[in-house]
């Protein structure tokens, strides 16, 4: 009986409110979290970082921010972000007076603006001389994935996680005998460049 009760107990908090929901956009864009109700007479709701940080607050028309950029609705308390930056990203919860639980937890992601790839000839010696060495080049900041695409089907691809650096994904062709791109994409947004006819000919007959 007592293994019961203690199961039931612990199953109870991971449920209802404490649900985090997950929330993805990209940096310079405005975001909203929800508080998913409407605000009672005298009702305080607060808005807290995932280190317990007081950011918001509002009771009745009395609003308070303790950061810039943020914005808070006067019927529901539902809080806007405004000019995201990569730094918002995080935990944030929402409280109200009269409830015991969070209305609602926020995991808050703010991916960076992806850069354009950049499509250049490869300083490597290529395996003949009549071949196209390419290299396709990006600054990266955030979690992405670089590819070389034939078309609809992926030739080839490097992950990339949280660094700033340099990085490139090479391809070797005889010639353009296909629509090959190069694209770089995260969960919210893709940036792609097509290869032209200016690094690499077209093959005889197409």
């Amino acid at each position: 009986m007592f293994i019961f009760i203690f199961l039931c107990w612990s199953l109870s908090g991971v449920s209802g409110v404490d649900e985090v929901k997950s929330v993805s956009v990209t940096e310079g864009e405005s975001v909203t979290l929800n508080t998913d109700t409407e605000i009672q007479t005298d009702e305080l709701i607060a808005w807290r970082t995932g280190h317990n940080n007081l950011i918001a607050k509002i009771k009745g028309n009395n609003f308070e921010r303790l950061r810039d950029r943020l914005t808070l609705d006067e019927k529901t308390g539902s809080l806007t972000i405004t000019n995201t930056r990569t730094t918002d990203s995080g935990l944030y919860k929402v409280t109200g007076s009269r409830s015991k639980t969070p209305l609602n937890i926020f995991n808050l992601t703010v991916y960076a603006r992806l850069p354009v790839p950049v499509i250049s000839h490869s300083s490597k010696q290529s395996s003949s001389s009549s071949n196209c060495s390419l290299v396709c080049s990006v600054l990266n900041e955030s979690d992405a994935t670089l590819s070389w695409y034939a078309g609809m089907s992926v030739l080839s691809s490097i992950s990339l996680s949280d660094l700033r650096v340099n990085l490139s994904l090479s391809l070797e062709i005889e010639c353009l005998d296909d629509a090959y791109s190069c694209v770089i994409n995260n969960t919210i947004s893709t940036q792609t460049t097509h290869l032209n006819t200016e690094l690499c000919g077209p093959c005889s007959g197409t």
